[in-house]
């Protein structure tokens, strides 16, 4: 099972994707999509929208899981990335790759079993879980290999329990 995590923004998206082979996750690529601050909202988001096209043309991921989105005190950060977040889900569908959405207490549960972790915890536990010599970087390109990660989990664990 190929499966490409992502999580949302419209400076920076991070992307993450592994494949599940022998009860073991491989990491196939990692990194992030960063778009010029001066850009106007509509250039991003078709920037964002061309780089997760061609990031599923080239590895053919067969599920992809998204981080959703979380409301702090920044409604209009919020809005934004709730735009990014729908130019991505829009060509994940637009390619046939079926979309699940985790929170982030979802995410650092499925990875370091804790609903509380900080980063550095579920930048570790991404490292160690997915035997990396090095620390994932940067944070939004960790975060979306825990979101890769977090998804897989899931599968698993239904696939054990139907």
């Amino acid at each position: 099972m190929r499966i490409l995590g992502i999580d949302p923004g419209t400076a920076t998206t991070g992307y993450g994707i592994i494949e599940e082979y022998n009860d073991e996750y491989k990491v196939l690529n990692f990194g992030c999509i960063k778009t010029k601050a001066e850009k106007t909202l509509e250039d991003r988001l078709k920037e964002i929208a061309s780089d997760i096209d061609f990031l599923i043309k080239k590895y053919k991921p067969q599920q992809a899981a998204i981080e959703e989105i979380f409301f702090s005190k920044n409604t209009k950060t919020a809005i934004a990335v709730a735009h990014a977040r729908g130019v991505i889900i829009q060509k994940l569908s637009e390619n046939n790759v079926p979309v699940s959405s985790y929170n982030p207490l979802k995410i650092k549960q499925a990875v370091c079993s804790d609903g509380k972790a900080k980063k550095q915890q579920i930048i570790k536990m991404t490292q160690i879980l997915l035997k990396l010599n090095t620390a994932p970087s940067p944070d939004d390109a960790a975060d979306a290999l825990a979101i890769a990660l977090c998804h897989g989990n899931f599968i698993r664990n239904k696939a054990l329990y139907s």
